[in-house]
């Protein structure tokens, strides 16, 4: 770490980043070039993203090579990077120092003495957006990593000049466990990322050690409702406030919903009225997320007057319940659930919308999380709309025929399979009509089919 913070303070490093393109990679060599730091990075292709990090000063190379490595004091590499990556093996061979994503974020976020991480199996990048809001309404001025893009903040990353500093942080292979948060939140728990950990206890006891990250003086917000919450948080010694549930410490009452599906509710913090609120985005989780970020924003001392103005201005993040536009008069949402609780509460929030007709595309995202949820998948897309399952998007896996797209369509009634998307968009052309919604949802490319029918 002491190389770390030193590279944070010398102007005069150069850092390398493999995987420059990611959204929280982005975020970081950004942080580095208003820090001045020389910085250069790769990706398999250009994209919006690496062409604006071009235009702040960074060096892209397109595609892995270890010519790529030259002159650099840090390589900087995400948790997909594999040891033979050639430009991992050149700066082996060379003597760089090679730093995993997560803690060279880590070491960042210990620069700020208010950092806020947003941890939890669903709603992080939600929550951190809309904690995002609150705090600069609030006037923290605080540096933002969320992993999404934020219309507020022009993109993933706002660069702050305070000592405040807000962070979405992902369990997957442990990596929030290098994160030195203020402020820790738990949003729940579940099992995923099963190619990676063990099962549900796995889980558990890795956000227990998150939170024991947590300083004495600091604090862990928490949903109230999840029992898993509930073990990972056993023997913990640090100040827990909870939300989200009776009895806790912060509560929605009296909660309706507009044609929009968007809640109104009265909140309560230990059974004394705080405040009305009324959201601008669909679906009971996004209560849940407020009550998240009210609770943080109140620890923080940030105005009440403020974090409601922060609320009512939230209107969601790029991928999370979307729209992209119109196909013969039919509304086109996206959203990038990828795990079955995520898609209930899509639909669930959907489902408070008035509509007529739904007819909702669903790409699984790897093929170990489509294998272990096969059954919860087809739970979750059963219901009163028309489902149409496209290929898995693999991600950084390998089909080794474990299971297919066909055997989850299988498995809903009246499914439909298909491949390409060419043919399902042609399909919904031939379907659709004025008043329908037209609901594409999974973390891969499947957006895509929405955006082609909207233009």
């Amino acid at each position: 770490m002491t190389e770390i913070n030193v590279l944070l303070l010398n102007e005069k490093n150069k850092v390398h980043f493999i995987g420059i393109g990611g959204i929280s990679m982005s975020g970081l060599a950004e942080i580095l070039l208003h820090r001045n730091c020389q910085v250069s990075g790769s990706d398999m292709k250009s994209t919006p993203i690496t062409e604006h990090l071009e235009r702040e000063g960074a060096k892209i190379f397109i595609g892995h090579s270890a010519e790529n490595i030259t002159d650099c004091d840090f390589v900087v590499y995400t948790a997909a990077i594999k040891a033979d990556n050639p430009e991992m093996v050149r700066a082996k061979e060379l003597g760089i120092p090679c730093i995993e994503r997560a803690a060279f974020l880590g070491a960042i976020m210990k620069c700020y003495p208010k950092a806020v991480a947003v941890s939890g199996t669903h709603g992080k990048t939600t929550t951190t957006s809309m904690l995002s809001y609150c705090m600069i309404k609030g006037e923290t001025d605080p540096t933002i990593t969320v992993g999404g893009e934020l219309d507020l903040i022009g993109g993933n990353l706002r660069i702050g000049s305070s000592d405040y500093f807000l962070a979405e942080a992902c369990e997957y292979c442990q990596s929030f466990l290098k994160f030195f948060p203020y402020i820790s939140v738990i949003t729940n728990i579940e099992e995923d990322h099963l190619d990676f950990y063990t099962g549900i206890d796995h889980i558990i006891d890795t956000f227990h050690q998150f939170a024991l990250i947590t300083p004495k003086d600091g604090a862990i917000v928490a949903y109230a409702g999840d029992a898993n919450i509930q073990k990972a948080l056993q023997g913990v010694d640090r100040e827990i406030i909870t939300y989200g549930a009776p009895g806790a410490d912060w509560t929605a009452e009296n909660t309706t919903f507009n044609r929009l599906g968007h809640a109104s509710f009265q909140v309560y913090h230990k059974g004394e009225f705080y405040a009305e609120v009324s959201l601008s985005v669909p679906g009971m989780h996004n209560v849940l997320n407020a009550l998240a970020s009210i609770a943080v924003s109140t620890r923080l001392a940030i105005r009440k007057e403020a974090i409601l103005e922060g609320l009512a201005d939230f209107r969601g993040t790029k991928r999370r319940f979307e729209y992209k536009g119109e196909v013969n008069g039919a509304s086109i949402i996206d959203d990038y659930a990828h795990h079955p609780t995520e898609i209930k509460a899509t639909l669930d929030a959907l489902a408070m919308t008035e509509h007529n007709e739904v007819w909702c595309v669903f790409q699984p995202h790897t093929y170990t999380r489509t294998h272990a949820f096969l059954n919860d998948f087809a739970e979750a897309l059963t219901g009163d709309y028309h489902v149409i399952i496209t290929d898995i998007y693999a991600a950084r896996e390998k089909d080794t025929g474990l299971v297919s797209a066909k055997d989850l369509a299988a498995k809903i009634p009246n499914a439909l399979y298909m491949k390409d998307f060419s043919e399902i968009e042609s399909f919904l052309k031939e379907q659709v009509s004025a008043g329908d919604i037209v609901m594409t949802i999974g973390a891969g490319n499947v957006v895509e089919i929405g955006e082609h029918l909207a233009d």
